[in-house]
């Protein structure tokens, strides 16, 4: 198991964060509801600036819980049993919603949907006037490799 606050440089962990985090995985949020209990959302993000973000707007309640308490926690993991590779990145740390940016959303759904975009779906072509983007970036990190082909 690996811990650090801020950057997740390669040579800190037992697998390279940033390249694992570039494949189009789901990460589960763990925030707090409108009742403060917690609540699990999965989420498409996007790893970059050493931050996740994720489309959000007034379609999710995402955005009310994260105004009343912005504390998140966030998993990604795989469970890959024909390689026996099982990795986790978990994070905590405070998320913020911020203005849409349509060239980073773009960026996110191709890891997602491909490149061409003329096969999505019509739901992530265009996004209406209350897209906002989460952006939050991790006060804590675990990166672990629980693999079972390690030697």
């Amino acid at each position: 198991m690996s811990e650090t606050p801020g950057t997740l440089s390669q040579h800190e962990h037992p697998f390279d964060v940033d390249a694992f985090l570039a494949r189009p995985l789901v990460a589960r949020v763990a925030a707090s509801d409108s009742s403060g209990a917690p609540t699990v959302r999965p989420v498409w993000f996007l790893w970059e600036e050493g931050a996740v973000w994720w489309i959000t707007g007034a379609y999710s309640r995402m955005s009310r819980f994260l105004a009343k308490d912005p504390r998140v926690a966030l998993v990604v993991d795989t469970c890959d049993l024909e390689r026996l590779e099982f990795l986790q990145v978990i994070m905590r740390g405070k998320a913020e919603v911020v203005p849409y940016d349509e060239e980073r959303s773009r960026r996110k759904l191709r890891r997602y949907l491909g490149d061409d975009e003329s096969t999505w779906p019509a739901d992530f072509k265009d996004f209406d006037d209350d897209a906002r983007l989460v952006r939050f970036v991790p006060e804590r990190t675990i990166v672990q490799d629980l693999s079972k082909n390690r030697p």
